[in-house]
C-alpha cells in the first residue's frame, strides 16, 4: 500500500499526521508513505529524521500586508500543484491524506486532479481555511471535534474521530508527581501556557500563585523556558508551588494531574479528552477565527471543563474558580462523571479503518 501524508507548519498539523503514518506502518507490511510538507518549516526536520521520504514545496500563506509575496506566492502555488502532479504520477499513491496547514492546499488539488481518494483530518473546532476550501475536493473529512461537523457541506462525507495526538499521551510511560517533590496526599494542579509560554499569561497567574500559600493543594507552575528568569525574580512563592521554566514529556505527568489550566489548542484538547482530565481553559484569542475559544467551548458544553477569557483573567476569578473545583467539590465531581459519557474514540485507528473502507 502507498500512502501520501502532508501537514506543515505547526506540531498540531504535524504530529496527527505521524499518527495517522503510525497506524498505517503497524497494520500494512508493505506500506510505503511519502509525506509532502514545505521546504523551510518545522516538518522539514522532524518528518525526514524519522526515516520518511519528504518532498519540500516551496509555498507560503497568504498576507495581509505583503502584497508583492502573496502575487509571487500565486506563481509558487502554481508551480507547487505541478510538481504535486508529477509526485503523484510516479508514486501512484492509493491515498492522498491532508492533515492541515497551506501546504495540503496543492497535494490534495493534485490528487483530486488525477482521481486519487483524497482524506483531510481537522483538528480544531472552526476547521482551518485550508480544509474548508478543499474539502469540495475530499472523499472523506475526519473531525476532531463534534462541532466542526457544522462547517463542511456534503455532511455525509464527515466522521468524528477525534484527534490522534491524544493516544500517545495514554500510551507514554507515567511520571508520578512525587518525583517532584509533591506529596502524595495532596490534589496537584498543572499549570501551562503552551509550549513557549506566555508572557501575557505569566503577568496575570502571578499574584493568583501568591495568595494560595494556605491551600490544601500543589501546583507545578511552568512559565515557558524565555520567561522563567523575570518569573521568580524578586519574588519568593509559597511552598505549595513549585514554578519551573519547562517539563519535558509533560502528558506523561499529567496523569498524576488533578486539575490542568492551560491554553485550548488543538493537541492539548485531544490530551485532555484522552485523558479525561478536568480543566480551566484560557484559549489564546491570538489565533486565526479565534479558534482556541471554540476548542474550549466545546469541552464546556460537555461539562468537562471551565472557561475563562484572558481579558476575564484576574487572581481573584482564578482563585474563585480553582477553590470551587479543588475544594467545594460538587462540580469536580461532575465532571468526572461527565466524562464517563463522552465518547472515547481510538482515532488513528478509526481513521485507518475509513481509509480502507474508503479503498474498498
Amino acid at each position: 500500500m502507498r500512502i501520501i501524508v502532508s501537514a506543515g507548519g505547526t506540531g498540531g498539523h504535524i504530529y496527527p499526521a505521524l499518527a495517522i503514518i503510525k497506524k498505517f506502518q503497524e497494520k500494512e507490511q508493505d506500506l510505503e508513505v511519502l509525506y509532502i510538507g514545505t521546504h523551510n518549516r518545522m516538518e522539514k526536520d522532524i518528518v525526514p529524521q524519522m526515516g520518511y521520504r519528504y518532498e519540500a514545496l516551496e509555498i507560503y500563506g497568504f498576507s495581509k500586508t505583503k502584497i508583492k509575496q502573496d502575487i509571487k506566492n500565486i506563481g509558487l502555488i502554481k508551480k507547487a500543484y505541478q510538481k504535486c502532479l508529477k509526485i503523484m504520477e510516479e508514486f501512484k499513491p492509493d491515498v492522498v491524506i491532508g492533515v492541515g496547514g497551506y501546504v495540503t492546499y496543492p497535494v490534495i488539488k493534485a490528487a483530486h486532479k488525477l482521481h486519487i481518494k483524497t482524506v483531510l483530518h481537522e483538528q480544531n473546532s472552526i476547521p482551518g481555511k485550508s480544509n474548508i476550501y478543499l474539502s469540495k475536493y475530499a472523499d472523506l473529512i475526519c473531525i476532531s471535534l463534534p462541532n466542526s461537523k457544522n462547517y463542511f457541506k456534503g455532511k455525509s462525507k464527515v466522521l468524528y474521530t477525534g484527534n490522534p495526538c491524544g493516544e500517545g499521551a495514554l500510551e507514554n510511560k507515567k511520571v508520578a508527581k512525587e518525583t517532584l517533590g509533591f506529596h502524595k496526599d495532596k490534589k496537584f494542579i498543572i499549570i501551562v501556557a503552551g509550549s513557549l509560554g506566555s508572557s501575557t499569561i505569566n503577568a496575570k497567574f502571578k499574584p493568583f500563585l501568591e495568595l494560595i500559600g494556605d491551600k490544601n493543594y500543589e501546583i507545578l507552575y511552568i512559565t515557558g523556558k524565555n520567561y522563567y528568569a523575570d518569573f521568580v525574580a524578586n519574588t519568593t512563592f509559597p511552598s505549595n508551588v513549585k514554578v519551573v521554566p519547562y517539563y519535558d514529556n509533560l502528558n506523561a505527568l499529567m496523569p498524576s494531574a488533578d486539575l490542568i489550566i492551560t491554553r485550548a489548542g488543538a493537541s492539548t484538547i485531544s490530551e485532555l479528552l484522552a485523558l479525561k482530565k478536568p480543566s480551566i481553559l484560557i484559549p489564546s484569542p491570538y489565533v486565526a477565527n479565534n479558534h482556541q475559544y471554540y476548542n474550549a467551548l466545546d469541552l464546556v458544553n460537555l461539562g468537562i471543563a471551565e472557561l475563562i477569557e484572558e481579558k476575564n483573567l484576574k487572581a481573584d476569578i482564578l482563585l474563585i474558580t480553582v477553590t470551587e473545583l479543588m475544594e467545594k467539590e460538587t462540580k469536580y465531581n461532575q465532571m468526572i462523571a461527565n466524562f464517563a459519557k463522552v465518547q472515547t474514540i481510538p482515532a488513528s485507528q478509526m481513521i485507518y479503518e475509513a481509509i480502507k473502507d474508503l479503498l474498498k
